[in-house]
């Protein structure tokens, strides 16, 4: 337990070596900071969120890979920007509802992501704007604006990630090969699909029951959980989340304390977006601490949160705590070898009894 606490401490202050671009920061930046500039000049912050959201395409950009497969990638991430924000939107009828869609969403986005061995950040963002999306009030006759104005700044993204690769297209290249790799245990792929989808199902739903102001905060940081790759991973990532959200909100309550126009608004996301990109492939932790109050002014930009910056601090923190003690239940259900070997025999048998009954 010593050695546990001290690991994750100096987990906190450890910065490591990257060999990311450092172009992608700056992408991030403009793609999501461009379309909030335009919605501020045009008085329309709303859309202006809506395409920003868009913009986050770009942190699926590989630029080690080569031009066609970074803008293929780009192109079909766009597509499945689109449909997560059209599965979330199209089942907010009703809040429960909406839960279990998501958690099946949730589960095949996993599959495919783990199908094709999709990079970080994975299956994270298209999650993320499902979640969203699911928490939003229905209307029908706004659905296709919304899609078409996410499908604006995931084009921005693809037009910024296209004039980056015509222009550091020759020092981009490496002698790296790049191929789909097919995930070969595929009930271990699905039971962590099934684990996943149960726990973002559960998170939302339990943030309707407690009738949390936005409940999406919660699936969404117990994903973030879930993104573990080992059981110490997850517990450091969930202690790191809490610490960092603690922190992180704090600097956002300063943020609201001196921004209070629009304009200053959208300048200290589009600054938090560039200080995240830097930090989150050296430091999680650190990242946290930026990830926060960007995602809190990113989600609470359009609405009259200045009023209430108290309340609104408070409710954040309880939200991404609940969030990430379920996603680390979640993790170390994944990491469980125990469970992962009772659930895989349960699974091939299915599977033979299945078989069996085709045949006769």
């Amino acid at each position: 337990m010593q050695s546990t606490i001290v690991n994750t401490i100096k987990a906190f202050f450890e910065l490591k070596k990257s060999k990311r671009s450092r172009h992608i920061p700056f992408l991030a930046s403009f793609c999501v900071g461009i379309p909030l500039f335009y919605g501020w000049y045009f008085d329309a912050l709303a859309m202006g969120l809506q395409a920003s959201l868009g913009g986050l395409v770009i942190l699926y950009y590989q630029p080690n890979a080569p031009f066609r497969k970074r803008m293929v990638t780009m192109l079909v991430s766009s597509l499945g920007f689109v449909l997560s924000l059209g599965v979330g939107l199209g089942f907010s009828f009703n809040p429960y509802v909406s839960a279990v869609v998501l958690g099946f969403f949730a589960m095949g986005i996993h599959l495919t992501t783990s199908y094709f061995k999709i990079k970080p950040p994975g299956n994270f963002f298209f999650i993320m704007i499902a979640s969203m999306a699911s928490c939003q009030s229905y209307a029908v006759e706004l659905i296709h604006n919304k899609i078409g104005f996410l499908f604006l700044g995931t084009m921005l993204a693809c037009f910024l990630a296209l004039c980056h690769g015509l222009l550091w297209n020759k020092k981009s290249l490496t002698t790296e090969t790049f191929t789909t790799q097919v995930k070969k245990r595929k009930f271990v792929s699905l039971i962590d699909s099934i684990v996943i989808g149960i726990c973002i199902s559960i998170s939302l739903i339990l943030g309707h029951i407690l009738e949390m102001q936005n409940p999406y905060w919660i699936p969404i940081s117990c994903l973030a959980i879930l993104q573990g790759i080992s059981k110490q991973h997850v517990w450091e990532r969930m202690i790191h989340r809490i610490v960092g959200t603690f922190i992180g909100i704090g600097i956002c309550w300063l943020i609201l304390l001196v921004c209070t126009t629009p304009l200053s608004i959208c300048i200290s996301i589009f600054v938090l977006q560039y200080l995240v990109e830097v930090l989150i492939v050296k430091n999680y932790a650190l990242a946290i601490i930026f990830i926060t109050p960007m995602t809190i002014l990113l989600a609470e930009i359009g609405s009259s949160f200045t009023a209430n910056t108290e309340i609104m601090v408070s409710a954040r923190f309880l939200d991404i705590t609940i969030g990430s003690v379920i996603g680390f239940m979640g993790g170390w259900l994944i990491y469980n070898q125990r469970f992962k070997n009772e659930a895989t025999h349960h699974l091939r048998k299915v599977n033979i009894f299945i078989r069996k009954s085709r045949k006769s």
